[in-house]
Parts: C-alpha cells; sequence; structure tokens
C-alpha cells in the first residue's frame, strides 16, 4: 500500500488522487463499456459484493477470472461491502431482517441470507477486488443514543473480524503479486465522541485507508460536521474513502477536508434523468459556489440548439454531437442518449478530479 496524496497504489495500477470512483454496482456502470470508461478519463470503480453475490454469485465471478476479467476492465477496482444495502432493507422493512452482534440475517425475496464479517470478506476476495471494505452498520443520524451506541460497538468488532478473515484469505492467496488493500469505516452518527471511540479504535486494529460512514450530506444539500470531524481523526499519509458523497460541490469541499477517494450513483443516474453537468466558466482558479450549472436535455429550448452541451468539454458527446440531437434521441428514448449524457458527465468528474489535482499542485 502506497498513498503520498497523488496516487493509491493498488494490484491493478496507481490510482490517481483525488479519483471519483464510478457505480458499477452490478459489475457495470450502466449504458458503458470499459473502453468508454477510460476514455472519459475514469480510473477506478466500485462495485458492490452484496449485488454481485446474488447474480450472478461471486462464485462465478471468480470462476470466469475475477471482477476485472468479467467487465473487461483492467484499473482498480473497489467493492463495497453491502451493509447499508442490508441496514436499508431492514430499516424499511423491519420484518425483513435483524441486525444482531453476529451481523445481518435478511430475507431477499423468499431465501433467508446471512451477511457476516467473514462472508463479507470471502465474496470480496471472490469477486477479486483491490480495495475490500469491512462489514460496518450503519444508522440514521437520527436514532437514539442507545443505537448508536451498539452500531459503534458493532462496526468495531466486525472491522477485528473483517481483519482477522482478511489475513486468512492473503494466507491461502496463490501467487506472490500485489495484495488487496483493506478499508475500515467510521460510524457514529452525529456524536463526536462515538465518532472519535471508532476512528480511535479502528486505527489501534490497524487498516490500510477509513472510509466516513453514514449520512454524509445535511437537509441543505451541503456536508455535515462529522465528515471533517471523521477526517480530521485519521492521520495525514492515510487513505480517506467519502462514501456516498458525491455532488460537484461537495467533492470540491471533500478534498479539502481531506478526502482522496469518493463514490456515489450521482452522476450516472442524473445523466439517465437528462440532468447533464456544465461548467460555468473554463476550468482555472478556485472553484467558487457557482462553478457549474445544470442543463435539463429535455427543455424545449435545446431542439434546435446546434451547440454541444459544454463547449469546453472534450467527450464523445461535446466533440460530435449537438444538444438537439441529444434532446432528440431522449424523446425517442434511444439507448445512444443514456450512453452520451453519462459519457459527459462522467468526464466532468474526470476533468474536476483533475483540476483539484492541479489546485493542489499549485497551492
Amino acid at each position: 500500500m502506497g498513498l503520498d496524496r497523488t496516487y493509491l497504489k493498488t494490484a491493478h495500477g496507481r490510482l490517481p488522487l483525488p479519483a471519483f470512483l464510478p457505480d458499477g454496482t452490478r459489475g457495470v456502470v450502466r449504458t458503458l463499456d470499459a473502453e468508454d470508461l477510460s476514455r472519459c478519463g475514469v480510473s477506478g470503480l466500485m462495485v458492490n459484493a452484496l449485488h454481485l453475490s446474488t447474480h450472478p454469485g461471486t462464485s462465478l465471478v471468480k470462476s470466469v477470472g475475477g471482477i476485472h476479467a468479467f467487465m473487461g476492465w483492467d484499473g482498480p477496482v473497489m467493492s463495497d461491502s453491502g451493509g447499508f444495502q442490508v441496514y436499508s432493507l431492514i430499516a424499511e422493512n423491519p420484518k425483513s431482517g435483524r441486525i444482531s452482534k453476529d451481523g445481518f440475517l435478511y430475507r431477499m425475496g423468499q431465501k433467508k441470507q446471512v451477511l457476516t464479517p467473514e462472508k463479507c470478506i470471502q465474496k470480496q476476495f471472490q469477486i477479486g477486488a483491490d480495495v475490500l471494505f469491512c462489514l460496518d452498520h450503519c444508522t440514521h443520524p437520527d436514532e437514539e443514543e442507545e443505537v448508536q451506541d451498539a452500531s459503534v460497538a458493532h462496526t468495531i468488532d466486525w472491522a477485528r473480524r473483517c481483519k482477522t478473515a482478511f489475513e486468512q484469505h492473503l494466507d491461502r492467496r496463490e501467487g506472490d503479486g500485489p495484495r488487496p488493500l483493506l478499508f475500515a469505516v467510521v460510524q457514529g452518527g452525529r456524536s463526536p465522541a462515538l465518532r472519535k471511540r471508532c476512528a480511535e479504535s479502528l486505527l489501534e486494529i490497524g487498516f490500510d485507508g477509513y472510509g466516513y460512514g453514514g449520512w454524509p450530506v445535511d437537509s441543505d444539500g451541503g456536508l455535515v460536521d462529522e465528515v471533517g470531524l471523521v477526517a480530521e481523526l485519521i492521520p495525514d499519509g492515510v487513505p480517506r474513502h467519502a462514501l456516498g458523497i458525491g455532488k460537484p460541490e461537495n467533492l470540491v469541499r471533500g478534498f479539502q477536508l481531506g478526502y482522496d477517494t469518493f463514490d456515489c450513483t450521482i452522476p450516472t443516474r442524473d445523466a439517465r434523468h437528462k440532468r447533464l453537468y456544465v461548467f460555468n466558466d473554463v476550468l482555472g482558479g478556485d472553484l467558487g459556489p457557482d462553478f457549474y450549472r445544470y442543463l435539463y436535455i429535455d427543455d424545449e429550448r435545446y431542439a434546435r440548439d446546434r451547440a454541444p452541451l459544454d463547449e469546453t468539454c472534450d467527450c464523445l458527446c461535446c466533440g460530435r454531437y449537438s444538444r438537439a440531437y441529444l434532446h432528440h434521441l431522449f424523446q425517442v428514448n434511444d439507448g445512444l442518449a443514456f450512453r452520451l449524457a453519462t459519457v459527459h458527465n462522467l468526464r466532468f468528474y474526470a476533468r474536476l478530479m483533475a483540476h483539484l489535482v492541479g489546485r493542489a499542485e499549485a497551492g
């Protein structure tokens, strides 16, 4: 493992920092292939071990050469543990499962499932991810103190068990190439004391990196104070990952607070919903509060607009097609609309990351 805030060294190459990792939950960034992603400037992906275990199965992914071969992607891949998804399922319908000191017991369809720290690590090793995440117990920030306290206790204990399982898998691993990395997740809700307790306990156990866990965004759309607190609790030079932070202005703020990597569904989901990003000026200097705007390509005013989405953008969409054409593609619900829109939004994010690198080097 190596980090100097310019790159994270992984088994599948260096991940330039800061990096935004698009959502490839089920082994695909929807509507794009690996070549599209590479041309956008995407340097790494985030997949979800829980969803992949449901379909096609993590053992199947392993049998065909691992997630990189399966997706045709040769860059770094991080894998989410799936804990947040199970928590959300249970929170929405308490009859669908329960959380105990051992992990999650839940029902998906007609089948009962168990997600323990050990199974979480096993699934991620089967996938062949470069960065694995420990199973953690997320909570809603409005939960009572007793629930938050139990969440932290579970998260610390599960992280310890994850590390033990991780080291056992390393001992059984074939080959002598670079090993995967293991990140833990800091929980604690809105309580600074619980956040501190969780971070200090995880640091004592020792991991390759640490993620912010829980709700990172407040009701106004900005980052909650705990995001900055967790960054302060993790020593300099140790990778910090911001789970679920994805709005452009929050990426900028997260990087300023000390986070190196980010993942979120926002840019790809927005693209499919015709919400595209446009810089208000050529990238340069500080990024003020209004450095970009949303362009809603479904608006009728774009039906005859011959301009590209963003004249400063060098993506496939902006280099070849007009707003009028993209508007038309969405009107007729053609799959090319989703591809071009997603290419553009991810290129926007890649350009933003590159700009943050330049600002850091200049500063």
